[in-house]
Parts: structure tokens; C-alpha cells; sequence
């Protein structure tokens, strides 16, 4: 009988943020696949957890999905996990997901941690419907993408270095104006946890003078819907 695929969500920062589900899963699992091990090795330490460990990434993922399926249709029980999050989310774990539904295999995603939800969450920011962009383009397509997200009226969610944050909101000013509101999350669930929230104007200001540190998640609010044309006169007019 084939094994099971589960995909695992693990803590963004604080190692409690991490579900007694997933600690069961690990503790079950014949084989924990991670995005870097010696990352993944402290987590599984501070839970006693101690089962094979193999190195699953974005360099190495086309040569090693296919034996991770094999090994799951032989009878194993694999986890996947990333060094914080869900992954598959600007994560490992979209193509061995994708390759053992297409077998076949049973594929379990725990629910979990994850940055996006509780940036998008505490930003003040309309949440009932949102764009989760993550990382945009570095080059090829950015100005591009970045020209078709200006009409884009939901609230769209970034993932972004702390390196390039200040360029970042100032190409988001090019873009979508100044006065657009926007909320930046630093560290989210760590003891540094900081939500720096204003226009993109103010925001850029604040971590020009304030280097940023830490993951960063970006809110920023959609476009205003665009105002329908009146047809006809108004009542009242002739």
C-alpha cells in the first residue's frame, strides 16, 4: 500500500506557534524531507522528534521529486516542511505536491503557520478579498507585472528582502502613487515583531531613516474601483 504525502506548515519565528498535529505528523513520518536541514534539525530537536532527514530545495527538487514518489508509492509516510511556513508558499513543495496528485498519492497539507495571514490580518487593510503576489520578479517582467497591479482593487500581499524593501516601496510609489496605504510587517511572531503602517510615501520615509531587518511582508491596498459614468441626467436636472 502507497504512503502519504504530508506538508507540513512550521513556525515563521516563535517555535510555539507550531501545531501539536504537526509535531504528531513528524513523530509518524518515515521520511522529513527540508528545505535546509541544519534549519529544520533545531525545530525537530526542540521536539524530540527524530526520524531521516533529507535535503529537499528549489536547487534540487526536479532531481529529487521522482525518488521521493517512488519511496512514498513503495510504502513510506513522507513530511515535507520549509525552514518557516507552508511550504509551497514562496516555498519548495508546489512540484512534489503537483507530481504525487497526479499518481495518485494521498497529499495532506496541515494548517499552520504562515507570514501572509497575519500581516494581511493586522495591517487594517480590507482582508475579505486579497492578491497574494509574494516575491515579485527581480528583473525580467517586474515593471511590467508592476503596471498590471496598479488596477489591481483587491489588497495585495508582498514578500520582500529587508535588503531591498526601500527599493521596493519606492517602485510601488512609481507605480501606485504615493498616498496609497500600505502596512509593513517585520518579524512576524518574533520578539521584534513591528507592523509600520501609513501611506507608501510615509512608510518609504520611516525605513529610509530606520534600516529594516528581519522578514518583511508588505500590504498594500488595492486600486479604487473605478467610478462608473452616469448615463443620462440625474434626477432633479432637466
Amino acid at each position: 500500500m502507497a504512503g502519504k504525502l504530508y506538508i507540513v506548515p512550521t513556525p515563521v519565528g516563535n517555535l510555539d506557534d507550531m501545531t501539536l498535529r504537526a509535531v504528531k505528523v513528524l513523530q509518524e513520518s518515515d521520511l522529513i524531507l527540508a528545505e535546509d536541514t541544519r534549519t529544520s534539525s533545531v525545530l525537530l530537536k526542540h521536539y524530540d522528534i527524530h526520524k531521516p532527514l533529507q535535503s529537499h530545495h528549489k536547487f534540487n527538487e526536479h532531481q529529487t521529486v521522482q525518488l521521493v514518489k517512488e519511496r512514498i508509492l513503495g510504502g513510506l509516510n513522507v513530511a515535507l516542511v520549509s525552514d518557516a511556513g507552508t511550504p509551497g508558499i514562496s516555498d519548495p513543495g508546489f512540484l512534489l505536491a503537483r507530481t504525487c496528485a497526479d499518481e495518485g498519492i494521498e497529499v495532506q497539507t496541515l494548517p499552520g503557520a504562515t507570514a501572509c495571514i497575519p500581516a494581511l490580518v493586522s495591517s487594517g487593510l480590507p482582508c475579505d478579498r486579497f492578491a497574494f503576489e509574494g516575491f515579485l520578479p527581480q528583473k525580467k517582467g517586474r515593471q511590467t507585472h508592476l503596471q498590471e497591479l496598479s488596477k489591481e482593487t483587491r489588497t495585495m500581499v508582498f514578500y520582500e528582502s529587508p535588503y531591498r524593501l526601500v527599493k521596493t516601496l519606492e517602485q510601488f510609489i512609481e507605480f501606485f502613487g504615493p498616498d496609497r496605504p500600505c502596512s509593513v510587517a517585520r518579524e512576524i511572531s518574533k520578539v521584534h515583531e513591528e507592523h509600520k503602517r501609513g501611506t507608501l510615501a510615509e512608510v518609504a520615509d520611516w525605513f529610509r531613516a530606520h534600516e529594516p531587518k528581519g522578514e518583511i511582508v508588505i500590504v498594500v491596498g488595492g486600486a479604487p474601483p473605478e467610478k462608473k459614468k452616469r448615463h443620462g441626467p440625474a434626477e432633479g436636472e432637466a
